[in-house]
C-alpha cells in the first residue's frame, strides 16, 4: 500500500512541523506543563490559525472536512513535537457530535478555535469498555438531569463543554440504551477535578451531581448513542496511532543523535555493533507501525464495522508492542540519561506510556481483536 501522504496532506503536517520547531521548543513545552492549566493559549490559536481545529469539521459549518487519513499526517507532527494542546480531545469530541448529529454551532465554534472538547465517556468501573456507563440521565420535563461520575477525562478541566455518555435506560453493561450529550464545563452540579498524567498532559474526574442539561442537549436519539461512540473511539484510535507514530519517530532520532555523540573507550558507542543491531531492531519495529497506523487510518471510514473494529484494534495492539519496545530501548541505549527529565527521551517515552493506555491498552485490544467474528476458525481433521 501507498504510505505517502498527498501533497496537500503532506504541505499542512510541514507547516505544523515548522511551527512547532520555531515556536514550540522543548523549554517552552516543560513552562506550559508547569503552568496553572497546562496549555497554552498561545499555542491553541496558532494551531488554529494554521487550520489544525478546522480541519475534522464538516465543510458545511466552516471546516475542512478532514478524513483520518488527512489528520494522520498533523497527529504525526504534533506527536514529535509533544505538542500537549488538546487537539486530540477536541477532534474526539468533534467526531462524536458528527456522528451523533445536529449542534452546527458548537462545530462552528471549533472550527473557529474558539472552543475546546473533552469526552466524558470512561468510568471507573469500565477499564476500557465504553459501553459499561453506570452514569445515569433521567428526563425530568423538558430538561435531562444527568448523576454519576467519569474517570480519566482527557483535558476535562480545558474543555468548555464535555460529550458525555449515560445510560437513559438498560442495565450498565448494555449496549442499547446508552445516550450522549453536550453538557457545559459550568454547568451547575458540575465537579471536575484536574490532575497531571505521568506524561504530564492533564486528565480529570468528572462528577455529575444531578446536572440539569436542556433537550437539546441530547444527542442524536435517545438510546441509540453506542454505535456513534464506538464508531468515534475507533477514530480516536487510529489518530492515536499516527500521534505514537510520531513520537517513536522524534525517540528514534534522538536516540541515533545519541548514539553518535556519546563516547566510550575513545569512539562514539554508535560504532559498536550491538547497539547498531539493536537500533535496527527499533527501525523494523517503527516500519511495521507506520504500515499498521495507514492501515487503521484507511479503514475506520469502513461501513462494515466488523472489519473497521477488527483493523483498529489489530494496529493499536500492534503499535502498542512497538511503542512499548522502542521506548525501553531508548532509555537503555541512553543509560541513565534515558530516564531525566532534561533529556527529551524520557518525556517521549513517557508519553509513548499514556497512549498505550488510552482509549484500551494492548491486552484490551488483542482481546476485541479476537472477539471479533471471523476470527476463530475450525481446524480441519486429518
Amino acid at each position: 500500500m501507498d504510505f505517502e501522504l498527498n501533497p496537500e496532506q503532506q504541505q499542512l503536517a510541514d507547516t505544523i512541523a515548522r511551527w512547532a520547531e520555531k515556536d514550540y521548543g522543548f523549554e517552552q513545552r516543560k513552562a506550559t506543563l508547569r503552568s496553572a492549566s497546562g496549555v497554552s493559549d498561545d499555542a491553541w490559536s496558532a494551531l488554529a490559525e494554521l487550520g489544525v481545529t478546522a480541519l475534522p469539521v464538516p465543510a458545511e459549518h466552516g471546516g475542512f472536512d478532514g478524513s483520518a487519513i488527512d489528520q494522520m499526517g498533523v497527529m504525526r507532527a504534533l506527536g514529535r513535537a509533544l505538542v500537549v494542546e488538546p487537539v486530540f480531545a477536541t477532534a474526539l469530541g468533534t467526531e462524536l457530535l458528527k456522528r451523533a448529529g445536529g449542534q452546527g454551532d458548537l462545530l462552528e465554534q471549533v472550527a473557529r478555535g474558539e472552543l475546546r472538547l473533552a469526552s466524558a465517556v470512561g468510568e471507573p468501573q469500565s477499564r476500557h469498555e465504553l459501553f459499561d456507563i453506570e452514569t445515569r440521565a433521567r428526563r425530568d420535563g423538558d430538561v435531562w438531569v444527568i448523576s454519576g461520575n467519569k474517570s480519566a477525562v482527557l483535558h476535562g478541566a480545558q474543555a468548555g463543554c464535555l460529550i458525555v455518555s449515560a445510560r437513559s435506560r438498560g442495565d450498565s453493561r448494555d449496549a442499547v440504551g446508552i445516550s450522549l450529550f453536550v453538557v457545559p464545563a459550568n454547568a451547575p452540579g458540575l465537579r471536575i477535578s484536574d490532575v497531571r498524567c505521568n506524561d504530564g498532559t492533564r486528565i480529570a474526574t468528572v462528577a455529575f451531581g444531578d446536572v440539569r442539561v436542556p433537550a437539546s442537549a441530547l444527542l442524536g436519539i435517545e438510546g441509540q448513542g453506542w454505535d456513534a461512540l464506538d464508531a468515534a473511539a475507533d477514530h480516536g484510535i487510529a489518530l492515536l496511532c499516527a500521534e505514537a507514530l510520531g513520537v517513536m519517530e522524534a525517540l528514534l532520532d534522538a536516540t541515533l543523535d545519541y548514539l553518535k555523540t556519546r563516547q566510550q573507550f575513545g569512539v562514539p558507542i554508535g560504532r559498536f555493533q550491538a547497539l547498531q543491531h539493536r537500533m535496527a531492531d527499533m527501525l523494523i519495529q517503527l516500519e511495521q507501525a507506520r504500515s499498521m497506523a495507514m492501515l487503521a487510518a484507511v479503514k475506520v471510514a469502513s461501513p462494515d464495522a466488523i472489519e473497521r473494529r477488527r483493523t483498529v484494534s489489530a494496529a493499536k495492539a500492534r503499535i502498542g508492542e512497538a511503542m512499548k519496545f522502542i521506548g525501553q530501548q531508548a532509555v537503555q541505549l541512553h543509560g541513565g540519561m534515558g530516564v531525566t527529565n532534561e533529556l527529551p527521551a524520557a518525556h517521549l517515552f513517557k508519553r509513548l506510556a499514556v497512549i498505550e493506555l488510552t482509549l484500551g491498552d494492548t491486552d484490551h485490544h488483542l482481546a476485541r481483536f479476537a472477539a471479533q467474528p471471523g476470527f476463530a476458525t475450525t481446524i480441519p481433521t486429518i
